[in-house]
């Protein structure tokens, strides 16, 4: 086992993960920015490293200054969390050159994954079902690109290979419309991921979506620890997740649980990782796969009792997974609600001064937070300020749970989402389960044509 881990990250994930090092009973450097000198992350570490100004691209995506960071600490690994680099392969590849362990999948992996269309391929040749579309990238030619729509019918969805986080796609409803956004998508992708590759799908116009989280090590163990319901969007980002998933035949997940299993065993896959599907019809759609630890993962955990972060460690250190898919027990129902410095109905950020604080507790609630009465929120990054998780034996209790939570939580000084959970939590539709992925949008603009 390691005996010092750099986190390369910050907010709620990078407290979360020196969690996870301190019960191993391993030290913890922290790399951040000048602006996040105060969190609590970096005053409960081991070490700290300041790499760089505000804006994320002088710090937390400055490879040199983090791998520099492990050198003079003398950390054995590095634990990128989620987004900023991690799900970036050169820098997976360079950690690894400069002699520390990357804990995540190989680069190879991250690469075959991180290119949408080079993934489809993998994962149908895996037996993994994926969505009707283009075989490979568009070509130039756009009598051939208005052949391949045609064969699929209308509507499409023009996707970036290298897209990701809900940018990089257009849906297309006519043909007359379907070169300009060809096009459009095109330079948006080379613009955004220096990639101008697409491709395109069939647009499934009513599905919900459903994630498998899958542990795999090098030794070709791999197992699945069931599915995440995260229909709960807005623009293609998720507001609140739930395990299990509405209304999900056991049987059925079990089943597509069991191939991305088998995806993993196949790829020679290491680590953590998420198979996303679109669902429709009772039939699993695959759209990719994320290389790293989701936002969500405690949802998961808190039905299978299986620390997600741990595991990630223990794999990286060349550990062998201690269960086998018989032993996974899926137990009760959670529900995780990330709580946003924003406007709950403009979704305008909210940074600043946080004047007051307090945490919902009691049966059942966990809080994965960095933040405190007297923290003030940056203006730099992604506005998540935390996650509330409810647990219970039904569904039914973990929402009642989680409506109690979010009443008894006080976030003063700067605007949060929490009035937006509460909504959803007394909504009818959501209260049956099983909403598709366009059911939140409509509702806020069915809200918005309301206020007008």
């Amino acid at each position: 086992m390691f005996e010092k881990i750099l986190i390369a990250n910050r907010g709620e994930i990078a407290l979360r993960i020196q969690r996870a090092c301190r019960e191993l009973g391993i030290r913890t450097v922290v790399v951040h920015s000048e602006a996040d000198t105060e969190a609590k992350y970096v005053k409960l570490a081991d070490e700290s490293v300041c790499i760089g100004p505000p804006t994320a691209a002088a710090s937390y995506l400055n490879i040199p200054a983090i791998i520099s960071a492990a050198e003079v600490t003398d950390a054995e690994a590095i634990h990128p969390g989620y987004g900023f680099l991690s799900e970036n392969a050169d820098f997976a590849e360079k950690v690894e050159a400069s002699g520390f362990v990357f804990i995540g999948p190989r680069p190879e992996n991250i690469r075959l994954m991180g290119d949408k269309v080079s993934a489809r391929a993998a994962m149908a040749k895996a037996g993994i079902p994926v969505v009707p579309g283009s075989d490979g990238p568009l070509p130039e030619s756009p009598a051939e690109v208005v052949k391949i729509a045609r064969r699929l019918g209308y509507p499409v969805i023009v996707k970036a290979a290298g897209g990701g986080g809900g940018r990089g796609m257009r849906v297309v409803h006519t043909e007359a419309a379907l070169l300009n956004a060809v096009g459009l998508t095109r330079r948006e992708a080379q613009a955004a991921f220096a990639n101008p590759t697409v491709y395109l799908e069939k647009y499934l116009e009513n599905p919900r979506h459903i994630e498998i989280q899958v542990l795999a090590d090098e030794h070709r163990n791999a197992v699945h620890l069931g599915e995440r319901d995260c229909s709960m969007q807005r623009r293609h980002q998720k507001i609140l997740e739930e395990a299990p998933a509405p209304d999900l035949p056991a049987k059925l997940r079990d089943r597509i649980g069991e191939r991305c299993a088998d995806a993993c065993r196949r790829i020679g896959y290491r680590g953590a990782g998420t198979f996303e599907f679109l669902y429709q019809n009772g039939e699993f759609y695959f759209i990719e796969m994320n290389t790293r630890v989701q936002v969500e993962h405690p949802v998961t955990e808190m039905i299978t009792g299986v620390d997600i972060v741990q595991q990630q460690i223990r794999i990286a250190a060349g550990e062998k997974l201690p269960f086998r898919q018989r032993d996974i027990a899926f137990t009760g129902h959670a529900i995780e609600c990330r709580i946003n410095a924003e406007d709950p109905w403009t979704f305008t950020p909210s940074p600043g001064r946080i004047t007051s604080y307090h945490p919902p507790g009691g049966p059942g609630i966990r809080v994965d937070s960095h933040v405190y009465a007297g923290y003030t929120v940056p203006p730099y990054y992604d506005s998540l300020i935390g996650k509330v998780i409810a647990y219970g034996a039904s569904r039914e209790q973990a929402i009642r749970r989680m409506r109690i939570a979010l009443s008894e939580m006080v976030v003063e000084g700067i605007q949060t989402n929490i009035p937006l959970h509460l909504e959803l939590l007394h909504d009818s539709r959501f209260v049956r389960g099983g909403t598709p992925i366009s059911y939140l949008e409509q509702k806020l603009a069915e809200q918005q044509k309301t206020r007008e």
